[in-house]
């Protein structure tokens, strides 16, 4: 009587090189996004089980899509309302585009969008995954793509990941504690803050920045968080009025929160700047917009869309993660200068050069 052997199968080999199952896929598919060392345990490993590769499935799998996901783990609503959004997909589209490489977005807020993204990137349809901004604490996703292997890149280095993806930044904390020490520069010393989710890289950073910034000045009846929209900041400034009344200067995590908060500002009947100075973060289009033009942190957005595109491709090709930290650029304008000190449609720069980290 003929015995019936079992034939092997990737999850033996998985099983033998102690590896995923993502990773075993990976060698036997042309050896994208696996490390050298790892190569060789899933070879090791295939010798040991004898397993066998089907090649009509391997040489359907081999071809790349030459496709990259931008994907935003935040509700349509933040996407559209966030110029930020829009600024970042269009550089690391550019940046691809040097490399023949297409974007697809996909905006995935809720668990079941988060679901649908996960299994669309795990099967093939994208070779690397540019994660953008404002991933709250602990996000799922963000595990489920690492557990894949999936080449990933984050723009700011999400909470409780540190050290194990690639990511690109600004230094939340000394751009924010260059624009609380501007605005002491200025003569201000009941300085308010308007902090963003405290889940969240920005929300953190920039709070601690904020911290160090004030020194002896710091007084929590002066923080308020916000959740980075325009609402917010006009919500959060009320509130600062009413615990501080002589409240002579307010700095917020992002322009929009403070455009807010310059609503509120003259809906109070306060003068910006001259009985309140304002300042921001991101130099989106609400600085340019808003009355006075806000002074501002400027992120490098360009800058980050390509170091995020080259992170990436080493990603694919087996390195380990990497971090790169840019500086922001303190952009003065008229919500920070006093009128006699201001000057048609012009503003001033400074340079706080913190150079570049790997």
């Amino acid at each position: 009587m003929k015995r019936d052997v079992r034939r092997p199968t990737i999850n033996d080999v998985a099983e033998a090189s102690g590896l995923s199952k993502g990773t075993v896929s990976r060698v036997l598919n042309g050896g994208h996004w696996v490390s050298p060392e790892a190569r060789a345990a899933v070879e090791a490993a295939i010798k040991k089980t004898h397993y066998r590769v089907n090649p009509h499935a391997r040489n359907l799998a081999m071809s790349r899509s030459y496709t990259v996901a931008f994907l935003l783990t935040e509700g349509q609503r933040v996407l559209f309302d966030d110029p930020n959004f829009a600024t970042l997909v269009r550089e690391t589209g550019r940046a691809l585009a040097e490399d023949d490489l297409s974007l697809v977005l996909i905006v995935a807020g809720s668990p079941e969008e988060q679901s649908r993204a996960l299994n669309y990137i795990t099967t093939g349809h994208v070779d690397g995954v540019l994660l953008g901004f404002s991933s709250h604490y602990g996000n799922p996703l963000l595990e489920q793509l690492l557990d894949a292997d999936i080449p990933l890149v984050a723009c700011g280095q999400p909470l409780g990941f540190e050290g194990r993806l690639n990511c690109v930044s600004v230094d939340e904390v000394m751009g924010a504690r260059t624009m609380v020490e501007h605005l002491i520069s200025r003569g201000r010393r009941t300085i308010g803050f308007i902090s963003g989710p405290s889940d969240t890289p920005g929300g953190v950073g920039r709070l601690e920045g904020y911290r160090r910034g004030m020194g002896d000045l710091y007084d929590d009846r002066l923080v308020v968080s916000g959740d980075y929209t325009r609402e917010a900041g006009e919500a959060a400034m009320r509130l600062l009025l009413e615990r501080a009344d002589d409240v002579d200067a307010v700095f917020a995590a992002n322009d929009a929160m403070a455009v807010g908060a310059i609503d509120m500002l003259r809906a109070a009947g306060r003068r910006v700047p001259d009985d309140v100075m304002v300042g921001g973060f991101d130099d989106s289009v609400f600085a340019t917009q808003s009355v006075p033009p806000l002074t501002t942190m400027q992120q490098p957005f360009a800058r980050i869309g390509s170091e995020m595109v080259r992170l990436l491709g080493n990603a694919i090709a087996g390195e380990g993660p990497a971090s790169v930290v840019l500086s922001a650029r303190l952009i003065e304008r008229g919500s920070t200068a006093p009128a006699s000190e201001e000057q048609d449609d012009a503003s001033t720069s400074f340079q706080h050069d913190l150079g570049v980290r790997s």
